[in-house]
């Protein structure tokens, strides 16, 4: 009786979060975050191979990070395989309903806030990740000072291309009602994002790199240094901090 009294109380304080932002998002809606993890073991399984192999190759490049925060953490899918890399590994999430199924997935610290307020002292984590969430974001910039503010060396960003040629299959599919996921995303490339990042880190000492992914199987390479791919992930490491 007291967990379905619990399921039911749950229901009723949710039942109109439906906006973020002042816009309608796919993960408030259970319809989506229930079955994520099936999409990432189903079609995404190879992409999130290279999409690891990216991050991995990034975070390692900076041997001052050993915690990270990653904000937009979902079900925690990524937030887990931080942990797995021997990184100490927490999340942050907006969605109740994401955060639901991390719970139940993941050992470590969970919160629910939102990334433009992230409720942590400065410099709380060796770096902040967004992985496949910075693309929601109304104010990008504020969010980068947030991250830089908690995350003392810097931010991993893992990220949905615009140089893609799915791209166009999205937008075509969301004309027809099939795809809710890219709705209200606003798409990047390295170039736009530094371009953001440069905007927001006005005065301070940082270096960027990255590198792209999310290339077709039969293509001779699968990683590389040009702007064209599913995913790029992109590493600003800060210099002026000790």
């Amino acid at each position: 009786m007291s967990n379905l009294q619990e399921k039911e109380s749950f229901q009723l304080v949710t039942q109109n979060l439906q906006q973020w932002q002042g816009r309608d998002e796919w993960f408030f809606n259970r319809k989506y975050t229930d079955t994520y993890e099936e999409y990432y073991e189903g079609p995404y399984k190879r992409a999130e191979v290279w999409q690891k192999k990216v991050l991995a190759s990034l975070v390692k490049s900076d041997d001052r990070i050993n915690t990270l925060l990653e904000f937009g953490c979902g079900t925690t899918r990524f937030t887990r395989w931080w942990q797995e890399i021997g990184i100490e590994a927490c999340g942050g999430d907006i969605s109740p309903f994401m955060l639901g199924q991390a719970a139940q997935r993941f050992q470590g610290d969970l919160v629910m806030a939102d990334s433009h307020h992230m409720p942590f002292k400065d410099h709380t984590f060796d770096v902040l990740a967004f992985v496949t969430t910075f693309e929601y974001y109304k104010d990008p910039v504020k969010v980068i000072r947030e991250a830089v503010r908690v995350g003392k060396y810097g931010i991993v960003f893992g990220m949905m291309n615009r140089n893609t040629p799915k791209l166009i299959r999205r937008r075509v599919q969301q004309q027809f009602g099939r795809n809710h996921f890219y709705v209200t995303a606003n798409f990047y490339t390295p170039k736009t994002l530094i371009a953001v990042i440069d905007k927001a880190l006005k005065g301070r000492d940082y270096t960027i790199n990255w590198t792209t992914t999310g290339l077709p199987k039969w293509f001779p390479v699968q990683q590389w240094n040009v702007p064209v791919g599913d995913f790029f992930g992109l590493h600003v490491k800060l210099n002026d901090v000790d």
